[in-house]
């Protein structure tokens, strides 16, 4: 029997190449051309990647051995998951590769600003003597906001101690005793932005948090305060921030990554209080092996059959045909939970019911943390890691399985308790021939209405013409609503309405939406692709 043909399609580093082995044939290609990448995935069993090399849906059509891509680093933009899984591929990268680099990055752009070291060298370079023009400010007892306190910003935070400054962040899915440990005080949003002199931003870029960081933020700054992304682009918006820093509403920013990559044009890179760098978070020496180590480890799980830590779209390993289509189910019902969520969890109960019973499902319990923390930290999460992101914030997660399903086959159930004592419950299965996802019950509510990208889910005082009120927003707005299911608690007189519809929805719609139906809850939610 022939070796697996292990294709490298990038540059990559002597030990990415040891860390494969010498169990298989290693191919070289030059990714970017897409004719010779055409010819070499004729007979490739697995891919492996940095950023340059697009593996889209017509590039997985020329490769019918391939059984996984292996991305050696930590984004994905430049591989479409959703035809790799339609395909059967698996898709790997390297999530935490990166997180020192990236601490390390947001620090330094921190004392970049502090100290004016850019426009300091440039001054300087150009044969400029002037001290005084650059006098800087210690970090020496200021207060450092950062925004998102997951692996990166508990980074930030632990090198930042050693300069004595006051940690403070905004996280709401971060409990109190994990802030503790790591000497920060968690504070609502408005309060960080009024205390921070210098802001970091440290979230996962979703319709929640795009421009999170707005005018109003940026407004209620200090106008001695710098703000700092090295997370994803967009997450502070970009016209509000040229127009605080060229207004003097703040004193400064440092920029890693943009909306756009390369900006369009120099409106925000090209003003004097902005120190820009082209997306360098995982650009060092360090990184680019560990994510090339990374990788090739998966690889060789990959094509083993083993379980592959870093799997962002399926379980590596063996998994029951029947139990796999409810991996991506389960997934978006932990994205759902987490989206209703809106802050810290205590405990969780992941329940299994029905037939699934039969077959071997501790997949589902992955899937569904998968799901839950993809919505909660910035950095990416797997199959493996979201564990141990649940023990990190401490909490307690309980899997149980047995036979009994009253209405369906099958019924995944996620509980939770939140940390401000609410219970919380999202139910979902597989119908039909089709195998169609869909939600079967929210908080003891009881619905049948298929998943789709983006819903919207209320709760309010049951009464006459809501219907109308709400669907008279929506369609004088122009947005599309492609489902509804209205469930009652008749005893508590309310009302639960899920709404698919076919686009996000602004946040000032939402907002005329709450007014207009006096809402007890609302929260929309978008499904990640898987």
């Amino acid at each position: 029997m022939s070796a697996p043909v292990v294709l490298i399609a990038e540059q990559l580093s002597p030990a990415t190449i040891a860390a494969l082995g010498p169990d298989f044939e290693v191919v070289h290609v030059d990714g970017t051309d897409r004719d010779a990448l055409r010819a070499a995935l004729a007979t490739a069993d697995a891919v492996l990647v940095r950023s340059a090399t697009q593996i889209d849906a017509e590039a997985l059509g020329w490769a019918p051995k391939l059984k996984v891509i292996a991305r050696a680093g930590v984004g994905l933009d430049n591989v479409d998951i959703k035809a790799a899984t339609q395909a059967g591929v698996m898709v790997v990268n390297a999530p935490t590769s990166n997180i020192i680099s990236a601490a390390e990055l947001t620090v330094a752009h921190i004392l970049g600003l502090a100290r004016h070291l850019p426009r300091a060298h440039g001054s300087l370079s150009a044969g400029e003597w002037k001290r005084s023009s650059f006098t800087g400010t210690e970090l020496y007892e200021k207060t450092i906001g950062i925004v998102g306190l997951g692996r990166i910003g508990a980074l930030v935070a632990e090198r930042l101690r050693g300069f004595g400054v006051e940690l403070i962040a905004f996280d709401p899915y971060v409990t109190a005793a994990r802030a503790q440990q790591l000497g920060v005080q968690l504070v609502a949003l408005d309060e960080l932005v009024e205390r921070a002199d210098f802001l970091t931003i440290h979230m996962p870029r979703t319709p929640e948090t795009l421009g999170m960081i707005g005018a109003e933020q940026l407004r209620a700054m200090k106008k001695t305060a710098y703000v700092v992304n090295v997370a994803r682009g967009g997450l502070i918006d970009e016209a509000a921030l040229a127009e605080a820093l060229a207004g003097g509403e703040i004193a400064g920013a440092a920029l890693d990554v943009f909306m756009q990559e390369p900006p369009a044009d120099a409106s925000l890179t090209g003003l004097p209080n902005v120190n820009v760098t082209p997306h360098l978070g995982a650009s060092t020496e360090e990184a680019q092996e560990k994510a090339g180590v990374s990788v090739a480890k998966s690889v060789r799980l990959a094509l083993a059959g083993d379980l592959v830590p870093d799997a962002v779209n399926v379980a590596g390993g063996a998994i029951d045909e029947y139990v796999r289509p409810g991996l991506p189910l389960t997934e978006k019902l932990g994205q759902v939970f987490a989206s209703l969520a809106g802050t810290a969890i205590s405990s969780l109960d992941i329940e299994v019911h029905g037939e699934l019973s039969e077959h071997k499902v501790d997949a589902l319990r992955l899937a569904a943390l998968k799901g839950i923390f993809s919505k909660i930290v910035s950095d990416p999460v797997s199959y493996v890691n979201a564990p141990l992101l649940a023990e990190q914030r401490d909490v307690e997660v309980r899997f149980t399985v047995d036979a009994e399903s009253e209405s369906y086959r099958n019924v995944i159930t996620i509980r939770g308790s939140l940390t401000d004592g609410t219970q919380m419950s999202v139910s979902g299965t597989l119908t039909g021939p089709k195998q169609i996802e869909k939600i079967v019950g929210i908080n003891g509510y009881d619905l049948e209405l298929p998943l789709s990208d983006h819903l919207i889910v209320f709760s309010y005082v049951d009464r006459p013409g809501i219907v109308a009120t709400y669907g008279g927003i929506l369609g004088e707005a122009g947005v599309n609503i492609a489902g509804l299911q209205i469930a009652r608690d008749e005893k508590k007189g309310t009302a639960l309405s899920v709404l698919s519809v076919d686009a996000p929805v602004e946040e000032s719609l939402i907002g005329a939406l709450r007014g207009a139906i006096g809402a007890e809850t609302l929260s929309t939610i978008s499904i990640d692709a898987q």
